[in-house]
């Protein structure tokens, strides 16, 4: 089984092409900043992981993602070799995405952009009587529901 689940921040603005022919294909191209859970010496470091993402979810990240935003993504690992310029072979590892999305609302994205590290989440909004199905409960009720 090869499947690999991310969370970080890109680098900077996704890369997008498309490919010659009749039937032409988007194909994005960006980096994750993926936060390690341990830190050496008291720095926090992270790892720079290269994805690639093709058509629709390409489209996706052409039109939406842009440097500093958090985004989950879900895919496989693949490795690869090319003989470049010199005549050195050289190893390519990269996540090709399956699934993508995002992992903060855009107001904290924006306060984030060009910055790596995370800010709070926003206090969710209160929940209205919008025909959801929930009602509000008045102040001060507390010491009359039946638990705690």
């Amino acid at each position: 089984m090869n499947k690999v689940i991310l969370m970080g921040r890109l680098t900077r603005d996704p890369e997008v092409r498309y490919s010659q022919g009749e039937n032409s294909l988007a194909i994005a191209r960006y980096t994750l900043a993926v936060d390690r859970r341990f830190k050496r010496d008291g720095e926090a470091s992270a790892d720079f992981i290269n994805c690639v993402a093709f058509g629709k979810a390409a489209e996706h990240a052409e039109r939406f993602y842009r440097q500093g935003l958090k985004v989950v993504i879900s895919g496989r690992i693949q490795t690869g070799s090319y003989t470049n310029k010199d005549g050195v072979k050289v190893y390519t590892t990269e996540v090709v995405v399956e699934e993508q999305e995002f992992a903060e609302s855009k107001a904290v994205s924006d306060a984030n952009a060009g910055g790596f590290r995370s800010a709070p989440s926003p206090a969710p909004a209160p929940v209205s009587d919008a025909g959801d199905g929930f009602m509000n409960i008045p102040d001060g009720i507390d010491e009359e529901l039946p638990f705690n």
